[in-house]
């Protein structure tokens, strides 16, 4: 049996909300240096991002297709309204207006080709979602595809989380943030792309009750992988320079991989440095 001579890689693709589109300019990178990843681990938007590449799609297609599906205001207002959860009340009778179905909204953000069963894609794919009753991570590699990474992406307040074999799924991010100790033993290099980030500049004031929620939670997260990293360093971790954008900033996509895109020459010098290594 024939034995590569450069090393195999495993892509990480992190947790970050709009962030996450980050992830993109990563994929168009290992694009343009002919690598494809053996494995790949996502956790929220990383799941979904991940998704989307190990169907087979490159990332200048998922760069094209995240523009078309968010420079249409119209349509994500539509979408959004679909996605409503029309009768959502929280424990004290309230009616919560602003939770969404996952599911719903991956109908509209995602390929209508996208294969429906992990056993499809093109690239294994592992997704982190966190089981609400066992406190932990769950970690799918197989089976139905959507209903996972609706639960991986199911922000508390805002997604409504998801049952599936007896489980209630919520987001990834609340347990592992950066999976790359998913893909431990599956490639000879580790590649973890981390959005979490952390807030540039003191508020003017005091933060708005979603702002206060949502950056407490990538506060969390940014802990969480700062521990993991420092007990468990990995060859190339990637941070884009997103800093500034919030979870929500979808709507900003093009202005997040402009951003993004500054930091390709050196990702692609910290790539090749790392194919060149022999096995």
């Amino acid at each position: 049996m024939l034995v590569p001579s450069h090393p195999t890689f495993a892509l990480a693709l992190g947790a970050g909300g709009a962030r996450g589109l980050a992830h993109i300019t990563v994929l168009e990178t290992f694009d343009e240096l002919g690598i494809r990843p053996v494995a790949i681990a996502g956790t929220s938007v990383g799941a979904l991002v991940g998704a989307a590449y190990a169907s087979g799609m490159d990332g200048r297609s998922i760069r094209e297709l995240t523009l078309a599906r968010l420079r249409d205001r119209k349509g994500a207002m539509v979408a959004l309204f679909r996605a409503r959860v029309r009768r959502a009340v929280d424990r004290v009778g309230r009616r919560n207006l602003f939770l969404f179905d996952g599911e719903r909204l991956l109908d509209w953000l995602l390929p209508e080709d996208l294969p429906r069963n992990f056993e499809d894609l093109n690239v294994p794919l592992r997704i982190v979602a966190t089981d609400y009753g066992a406190r932990r991570e769950a970690v799918f590699d197989t089976g139905a595809l959507l209903p996972v990474i609706a639960g991986s992406i199911a922000i508390p307040g805002l997604l409504k989380p998801v049952r599936l074999n007896g489980r209630t799924l919520v987001d990834g991010g609340a347990v592992n943030p950066l999976p790359f100790d998913a893909l431990k033993g599956r490639a000879d290099v580790l590649v973890a792309v981390d959005v979490t980030g952390v807030r540039v500049g003191e508020p003017a004031g005091l933060p708005g009750r979603f702002d206060a929620m949502f950056a407490t939670l990538q506060i969390m997260q940014a802990a969480i992988v700062a521990a993991k990293l420092e007990n468990d360093p990995i060859p190339v971790v990637v941070r884009p320079p997103v800093d500034q954008y919030r979870v929500l900033d979808f709507l900003k996509a093009r202005a997040i991989l402009a951003a993004a895109d500054t930091m390709k020459d050196g990702l692609k010098r910290d790539l090749e440095r790392q194919l060149s290594r022999p096995r």
